[in-house]
């Protein structure tokens, strides 16, 4: 086909496609980091029947997503609904009655393009492709970094610092892993909030997509002084909590051995008592029995 001729047969469609009210509702443009992945949520009304001849039942037949301008048959669609050979990074979440999301894993470069979805029916007076398209653009995750809500990565013990691992796309749907000296952290998320900062929070940190360990940004260095002065009182606060708790537990000892002499006092009193009175009664029962024989 000529150009003339596809560009008459294009503001054609775009008549009849404005005629019947098809239209495709596309995303912003999308930004995405090599290697992650990215939804395109997308709609579209699909077409009901042709103005000079309502008795049509319009059925949509295929739906495809495709990077050229017309989307035509011919095009090479990146999913075809019809086709049995789609590249598995390109999973299509839509349907034919409305719902048109595609989404794109494993970002590679050919993916920055933009991409357009087009609906095939059983008439093709209702058949249209969505303008514009969105755009998809793809940056190399070694531009990915880490910023601090801190100028300076000097802190002092106490003190929290957030870390956010940035990039010129928005990955706030992303999940991303934390590493510090090359360790990895239990956290995950594009921000790291660390509170009441110690010397153990020292090292290198970086972050990447967590299921992309090639996407790691350059290390962010945070260091936090050991105060001499806090490190001080805390150690002397150590040791008077260590002397209060000897003195305590000599106080305890020292109650029980109390408690167990004035145990043994009390019984021997008790003893020597009894036998008294045991006494006692022996020998009044004695002289009451020498009275009876005189």
């Amino acid at each position: 086909m000529a150009v003339w001729d596809r560009k008459i047969s294009y503001c054609f469609t775009l008549l009849l496609a404005g005629a019947l009210g098809q239209r495709v509702n596309y995303p912003d443009p999308v930004c995405g980091i090599k290697g992650s992945t990215v939804t395109l949520p997308c709609s579209f009304t699909p077409p009901e029947s042709v103005d000079d001849d309502p008795g049509v039942l319009i059925e949509v037949v295929r739906v495809a997503w495709c990077t050229d301008d017309f989307c035509q048959l011919t095009a090479l669609s990146v999913y075809d609904s019809e086709s049995q050979n789609n590249d598995p990074r390109y999973r299509y979440l839509g349907d034919k009655k409305g719902d048109c999301t595609l989404q794109i894993s494993d970002l590679q470069k050919e993916d920055d393009t933009t991409l357009r979805f087009r609906v095939e029916t059983n008439d093709r007076r209702t058949t249209f492709t969505g303008r514009p398209g969105v755009r998809v653009t793809v940056v190399d995750a070694a531009l990915m970094e880490i910023r601090s809500s801190r100028d300076d990565g000097e802190f002092k013990r106490g003190e929290e610092v957030t870390l956010s691992c940035t990039t010129i796309c928005s990955i706030h749907q992303l999940e991303v892993s934390w590493f510090r000296d090359g360790s990895a952290l239990s956290e995950s998320g594009p921000a790291l909030h660390l509170s009441y900062l110690t010397a153990k929070d020292s090292g290198n940190y970086t972050c990447g997509l967590k299921k992309n360990k090639r996407t790691l940004s350059a290390p962010y260095s945070l260091h936090v002084e050991n105060d001499k002065v806090v490190a001080a009182e805390e150690e002397e606060v150590q040791q008077s909590c260590l002397i209060c708790f000897t003195r305590t537990k000599s106080s305890d000892l020292l109650l029980a051995v109390r408690l167990l002499l004035f145990t043994l006092h009390t019984v021997l009193i008790v003893i020597v008592t009894a036998i008294i009175i045991k006494r006692t009664c022996v020998r009044k029962k004695a002289n009451m029995t020498v009275q009876g024989q005189d």
